[in-house]
């Protein structure tokens, strides 16, 4: 496998995928928003039901692997997942 450009929709697809999956609800009732602070690093915000919660670089990391296993059929586990900052199309990830 080449390395593979991951795009803003394509990490929030993913983060809903995850979410709805973990609280069992249609990924259609997610709400994703992503952030970047120079502090904390990347992060996102969920939204389900009603209720809050923020998610780590590490639970994108984990998102992105588990589209990768369940969307594009690659093994999530052999690839290096890297988060980035583009100034033209936001937050964007590489698999290698």
């Amino acid at each position: 496998m080449g390395k593979i450009k991951i795009s803003e929709q394509d990490i929030i697809n993913a983060l809903c995928l995850y979410i709805a999956d973990k609280r069992q609800v249609s990924p259609h009732e997610v709400e994703i928003e992503l952030m970047f602070d120079d502090d904390h690093g990347f992060s996102a915000e969920s939204h389900v039901l009603g209720r809050k919660q923020v998610l780590i670089t590490l639970n994108i990391i984990e998102a992105i692997r588990f589209w990768l296993d369940t969307e594009m059929n690659i093994d999530p586990f052999a690839a290096g997942i890297e988060l980035e900052l583009d100034d033209h199309e936001g937050i964007i990830a590489f698999v290698e």
